[in-house]
């Protein structure tokens, strides 16, 4: 446990005002989206200024054998940044710059800048920074690069590690590496890069971000269709991936549109057992790839479809996707999963969740990033109910049974964090489980860094030096 005095000594070391003590702050810190009821209570936050701040946190870390939650806006919905008790949870949020080269195509970030901040730097230069977590508005790009994030946009463009040039990366014993650099080939040995990418903050600290930007998109043309079944729209989603790149292809269950129409009021057909969402973005080939969707669509039975190449109409059409979360934050506490199943058996994953949510008397919905076979489960119950809120989560546990019976993945674009640790190791055969154990143990031997987090090396507390 540390005292005061030792606190005080961090204090000393690091930028003024940079540790917070005051137990209504520390509060504020223990919890991020996943509402975890068994988050523990910082002995401290340290709000790092720069990379030197990061580098004496951890060096004081290893020296008193205390834990160090790295945390950027705490948004992760699987506990990627739940606090300890008497750890340090580490905020990057003060370490926000953001500098676009328009030469290069490159930005360098912090790693506690919010993603659509990076979007907009790069539009203001007439450049694109593609990847659109849900939570963009409000997410960092240290937490999307942790998590490897990815969003909509990825169907064409692809998720964050395709975007992560380099990094300034803070390991355990408090060294600082460089990784990468501002070309795409600027890794000569191992691409480390890549390595601390989706790591969740176990391997080491990112203090700063380089980042590809590409030319800027036209705007896009928009479609949606209505189908008597789920399995309709994945056929047609099927058939749309074969032909063409989309820049954004969703379907809502029927669940989902029901909610969406709950709250928007927009006359969506609440008969429909699918509603697909695609865009182009391909300029001057946009209205000819909407044209193709449109007869795939049809050909797969779809009931309705409307398409149009104006961008506020195109925003209307796009809205209910987004509105889920709006609409269900509403009225409860929400459990937001990701989970993965072949595209031909979407059909039976939304049946299962329909069939979940009555058996538990909760509600479920889903949206599914149709081109990488990628679904987002929402659980619903109201705010303080107990029960609620014990049915949810045992319906989340058959999901993920549900998903592994269909030969799918549960650990995807959100994360691991501490919620999917077991289903993880589950999923892994025992050689890649010990592959990974062997390389967190080699970069952080004293199990300092987010050690409830993904996969530990070592199932003992950090270790103290000396």
């Amino acid at each position: 446990m540390l005292d005061s005095e030792t606190l005080n000594s961090l204090a000393q070391r690091l930028s003024p005002g940079a540790v917070l003590t005051d137990p209504d702050l520390l509060e504020s810190y223990r919890q991020d989206w996943s509402f975890d009821p068994d988050a523990g209570t910082p002995a401290a936050v340290v709000r790092a200024a720069d990379t030197a701040d990061v580098q004496e946190v951890l060096r004081f870390a290893v020296e008193n054998g205390v834990p160090v939650v790295p945390r950027g806006a705490g948004t992760s919905v699987v506990g990627g940044s739940t606090a300890i008790d008497g750890a340090i949870t580490l905020s990057l949020e003060r370490m926000s710059a953001i500098t676009v080269d328009r030469a290069s195509r490159t930005a360098v970030v912090g790693p506690g800048a919010v993603t659509v901040d990076v979007k907009s730097a790069a539009a203001a230069a007439g450049l694109f920074y593609p990847p659109d977590p849900s939570s963009f508005e409000i997410c960092s790009i240290g937490g999307n690069v942790a998590t490897n994030a990815g969003g909509p946009c990825c169907t064409k463009y692809g998720v964050t590690s395709d975007y992560v040039l380099g990094m300034t990366v803070v390991l355990a014993d408090g060294s600082a590496v460089e990784l990468g650099g501002t070309r795409v080939k600027d890794s000569p040995g191992l691409a480390l890069a890549k390595l601390f990418v989706g790591s969740e903050g176990t391997l080491g600290v990112i203090t700063s971000i380089t980042l590809r930007l590409v030319p800027q998109p036209a705007a896009p043309h928009t479609l949606v269709a209505y189908f008597p079944h789920m399995s309709d729209a994945a056929a047609a989603s099927q058939d749309i991936t074969a032909a063409l790149r989309p820049s954004q292809l969703e379907i809502m269950d029927n669940a989902a549109v029901n909610v969406a129409e709950d709250f928007l009021r927009m006359d969506l057909d609440r008969t429909a057992g699918a509603l697909l969402i695609a865009r182009s973005d391909a300029g001057a080939a946009a209205e000819s790839e909407l044209s193709a969707m449109q007869r795939m669509c049809e050909s797969r039975g779809a009931t309705a479809v409307f398409a149009t190449d104006d961008r506020f109409e195109g925003e209307l059409f796009d809205r209910p996707r987004h509105a889920i979360y709006e609409a269900l934050e509403k009225v409860g506490a929400l459990i937001s999963d990701d989970v993965a199943v072949p595209v031909q058996r979407l059909s039976e994953l939304t049946d299962g969740l329909a069939a979940i949510a009555e058996r538990h008397r909760t509600t479920i919905v889903s949206c599914t990033h149709a081109a990488d076979e990628l679904t987002h489960p929402v659980l619903s119950y109201p705010h303080g109910d107990e029960s609620a809120a014990t049915a949810a989560a045992a319906a989340r546990g058959e999901i993920h049974e549900l998903v592994a019976a269909l030969g799918g993945t549960v650990p995807t674009e959100y994360g691991v964090g501490r919620r999917k640790r077991a289903v993880l190791a589950a999923g892994l055969s025992p050689e890649l489980l010990a592959l990974n154990r062997r390389i967190k143990q080699a970069v952080d031997p004293t199990n300092i860094l987010n050690p409830k987090v993904l996969i530990s090396s070592l199932d003992e507390p950090p270790q103290r030096v000396g």
